[in-house]
């Protein structure tokens, strides 16, 4: 059996599998075709590869030799009788997924992997939200103009007493302390009311509007909810907004578009 590991286009930094977890696949017998220069977006040269066992090639030969292909965005090419794995968004391109299916592929789209206990390591989604969520706030921060007053300290597990006064959460950042100050407020908005008890937990608060849809059957995502819940919510988003400095947009319903303000 032979893998492919595509090369994605401009603008996609990721790739479907890094040098280390090819090394697993060799060890699994497995041989792996690696495009050319597939991984230097993620700071992984071709080289990185061949070490661990895997052969580089050129794309045609990558998909015409593969019994699997993986990728993290819709390869372009005309494919038939492959295994394809990758973050497909079915739900949204599902013509590309019938055309797919019409060719006699397997298609694997792990984005719809539900988002629980059992298969927490298979969930691209709360991964990859979990590292657009961290790098949002660092982004943010370089882009405002004005100064994030925070305290930090090689102390773990200590914080100044103003912060333990505020009643701020200390959190263990890479070995140090971080503790949010006074005057650094965060409101959180989410439809599902489980994520309520996780937001207060870390210190910020839950804005929460009432008659959401029950999302309790929907695998941890959110639903689609009323006119009316929408109206209501847009009101109260618009009143945190008025008086924010910084907004971070995130949520998504599976099979239509994200929002952005």
């Amino acid at each position: 059996m032979t893998i492919g590991i595509l090369k994605e286009a401009d603008g996609e930094n990721r790739v479907s599998a890094l040098p280390e977890i090819v090394s697993q696949f060799v060890k699994l017998k497995v041989d792996v075709l690696v495009e050319q220069d597939a991984g230097w977006r993620a700071y992984a040269a071709d080289s990185d590869y061949t070490a661990v066992g895997a052969k580089v090639a050129n794309r045609s030969e990558v998909i015409s030799k593969s019994d699997i292909l993986l990728s993290i965005q819709q390869p372009v090419e005309d494919i038939q009788n492959k295994v394809l794995l990758g973050v497909y968004q079915p739900l949204f391109n599902f013509k590309q997924i019938s055309t797919w299916a019409a060719k006699q592929n397997t298609v694997f789209s792990i984005d719809i992997i539900p988002r629980t206990t059992r298969a927490q390591a298979m969930d691209v989604l709360s991964s990859q939200a979990n590292i657009a969520g961290y790098k949002a706030v660092l982004l943010a921060a370089y882009e405002y103009g004005r100064y994030f007053p925070m305290f930090m300290t090689a102390a773990r597990k200590h914080c100044s007493g103003e912060s333990i006064d505020s009643g701020s959460r200390c959190r263990r950042f890479t070995g140090y302390c971080y503790c949010p100050s006074p005057r650094i407020v965060v409101e959180v908005f989410d439809t599902r009311p489980a994520v309520k008890e996780e937001v207060q937990s870390l210190g910020a608060k839950f804005v929460e509007v009432e008659g959401a849809a029950d999302a309790s059957q929907a695998g941890g995502y959110a639903v689609e909810q009323s006119e009316d819940y929408k109206q209501r919510q847009q009101q109260r988003i618009a009143e945190s907004v008025a008086k924010a400095d910084i907004v971070i947009t995130t949520a998504q319903i599976p099979g239509r578009k994200a929002l952005y303000w």
